[in-house]
């Protein structure tokens, strides 16, 4: 199963996330307020982004989001492990600038993803912080439904309840 493909469409290019990504992630990732709502709110601060972007490379999956306009990167997002017990995998992890917000971008991106990795896997889930409303909208825009299973993960330095949503298609 390919995690780190590189696939492209009208607005984006996705390509492997490399070290060598950190000055211009890390150049869209200081912004403030695209953290505000997330659990780990100040992943804006470059340690606490260094470690969230070091999990990236050494985890795998993890891609550079592009914007095709430009050739500049405007974000991130990955795919986690497979789950071959349940036939899943997570995507996830994704942050976009906010000159991209809106949802043209988020669309495509999360099209061009599940597109590649839904003929591998039966089900795509994603885990979003209960509390995170504009993740939670953006899934439900893509068709995402959201389920009644709930994980607990660490984020922000504390355990916080993530709802799960799930997809068994790309969006048009």
């Amino acid at each position: 199963m390919d995690r780190q493909p590189t696939l492209t469409g009208d607005l984006l290019h996705l390509r492997p996330l490399t070290p060598s990504d950190w000055p211009a992630l890390y150049a869209v990732a200081s912004d403030p307020d695209i953290w505000a709502l997330h659990p780990a709110h100040d992943r804006w601060r470059e340690p606490v982004f260094r470690a969230y972007f070091d999990d990236a490379i050494a985890g795998g999956g993890a891609l550079a989001v592009i914007d095709r306009a430009t050739e500049e990167i405007i974000g991130s997002s990955r795919y986690g492990p497979h789950d071959p017990e349940r036939n899943r995998i997570e995507i996830g992890w994704t942050f976009l600038a906010r000159s991209h917000w809106g949802g043209r971008y988020n669309r495509e991106l999360k099209r061009l993803m599940l597109a590649h990795i839904l003929p591998q896997v039966a089900t795509v889930f994603f885990t979003v912080g209960e509390h995170n409303l504009r993740s939670r909208r953006a899934l439900e825009k893509i068709g995402a439904a959201l389920t009644d299973e709930v994980q607990v993960r660490r984020a922000g330095g504390r355990d916080v309840s993530h709802l799960v949503y799930t997809t068994t298609h790309a969006p048009d």
